[in-house]
């Protein structure tokens, strides 16, 4: 398969096709457990739409798969190589086109990281609103391909609620532009909608329009402790039930807090079992986080009114609690969603899980919206298993999927199913709507070339 390298260095600059061992097997995985490790005939890092479009083009005419390639901060393995594939990374395409605040709209490219458009945006008073925890690190295009989440989901919304339009290069190497520039626009079919989300699948987002929104003015942060998750997941409910809206409202269980104090010397396994952080923002941020304190009491939590420093070492402690490790064969971490009315039953139920399958277990949620991220893993001594334990893994995997779903949930509610979730696909979609998913798929994609094995 030489030729298609070839091919790709005749048709880029220098240094944008890259085959050294080292970058084939730095780029041949994201940060989910890999499956089936294979290494990408090349890397390509695309400068242009037009290098895009040609890349496709050649990989199309050679039939090489093209998996596209954000900053690799996925979970799923969605970016994961796949046999006889070119990456197609992204990063280097990372202007800001346009940002305009009297629309409260801006243009850019995929490799614009998340964090550089806020700061952008904040110039004007404004803020993309998706904040996944990798937001530092990952960029709008991954954003878009896995339709991220993040801490402000409960009140803003995921990423397609902040995408107006996408530009994308199709599996012929045409460019298409879907949406409109307006917040309102209901012509033809949503296809918007249908690319965020599609993970690469169906066409290589080149662009991306989106709806920003005010940056909060005044926040307010309540941490509340409690003895155990059980009673902080009760807590979730009580608020909603006060009909406060919380831009976060986020979960960490005794083992998240120990891990965190371990790592950052933090006193957090002192002041509780569980933690529930909980942060209004707006005008009406220090009357809304009243109300969070005094239900929260009457609950049985241990309340604090947070010093602005206090408040933002606990919300970027929570951003880094999935802890250092990346997540492998013995340490798998969770992207399960259900109805916040069923919060305190899943919680059970995975602690239960633990126990009965001997596994360890530390969770933590975006509480506010339903989505736990529990990592079930087992102990390593040195290089060498139990391969028992490893059946104790899987069985646990497998338990809290199936509890998931008869619980009304979803086994991915914001990292996507890429790779590693397709196993569990067939329990959450009948046959006759994974079908109709394949024809879309067929209909875009004919030859099968765009990120092959993923999503559907």
């Amino acid at each position: 398969m030489g030729s298609i390298v070839d091919e790709l260095e005749g048709l880029l600059a220098s240094g944008q096709v890259e085959v050294s061992e080292a970058a084939l097997r730095r780029y041949a995985v994201d940060q989910a457990p890999i499956i089936d490790f294979q290494l990408p005939l090349a890397v390509v890092f695309p400068q242009s739409v037009a290098d895009v479009q040609a890349v496709v083009r050649a990989c199309a005419d050679s039939g090489v798969a093209v998996v596209p390639r954000g900053a690799g901060t996925g979970v799923s393995g969605g970016a994961h190589a796949t046999s006889n594939c070119i990456i197609l990374s992204l990063e280097r395409m990372d202007r800001i086109l346009a940002l305009s605040p009297d629309d409260e709209t801006a243009v850019v490219e995929p490799g614009v990281v998340n964090a550089v458009l806020n700061e952008a945006a904040a110039g004007h008073g404004l803020m993309y609103a998706p904040d996944p925890a990798s937001f530092r690190s990952s960029t709008i295009g991954g954003n878009v391909a896995t339709n991220a989440g993040g801490l402000r989901c409960a009140k803003y919304g995921v990423t397609r609620d902040s995408v107006l339009a996408l530009d994308v290069v199709l599996a012929d190497g045409s460019l298409l532009h879907t949406g409109h520039q307006t917040f309102k626009g209901v012509a033809g079919y949503d296809l918007t909608g249908l690319f965020v989300g599609s993970e690469g699948t169906l066409g290589v987002v080149v662009g991306v329009t989106v709806r920003l929104k005010y940056l909060p003015r005044e926040v307010h942060t309540v941490a509340a402790f409690y003895q155990d998750f059980r009673m902080a997941a009760a807590g979730v409910l009580a608020v909603g039930r006060a009909r406060v809206q919380p831009a976060i409202m986020e979960l960490l269980d005794g083992g998240t807090l120990a891990q965190l104090d371990g790592i950052h010397g933090s006193d957090l396994t002192s002041r509780g079992g569980s933690l529930l952080l909980v942060q209004t923002d707006g005008f009406g941020a220090a009357a809304e986080a009243d109300v969070v304190r005094k239900v929260l009491r009457a609950g049985g939590a241990a309340v604090t009114t947070e010093a602005s420093a206090e408040a933002e070492r606990l919300v970027e402690l929570r951003r880094h609690s999935r802890g250092t490790e990346v997540d492998d064969e013995y340490r798998v971490g969770e992207d399960v969603a259900v109805p916040r009315s069923r919060l305190v039953d899943y919680v059970a139920a995975l602690e239960n899980m633990a126990v009965s399958h001997n596994v360890n277990l530390k969770v933590v949620a975006h509480a506010g919206d339903g989505n736990l991220h529990p990592t079930f893993w087992i102990e390593r001594r040195g290089n060498a298993v139990d391969p028992a334990a490893m059946g104790w893994l899987q069985r646990a995997l497998d338990e809290s999927i199936k509890a998931a779903l008869e619980m009304g949930g979803t086994i991915t509610g914001e990292h996507g199913v890429g790779q590693y979730k397709l196993r569990w696909l067939g329990q959450e979609q009948p046959e006759p709507l994974r079908e109709l998913q394949r024809r879309i798929k067929d209909l875009f994609d004919p030859a099968g070339i765009l990120n092959p094995g993923k999503a559907i």
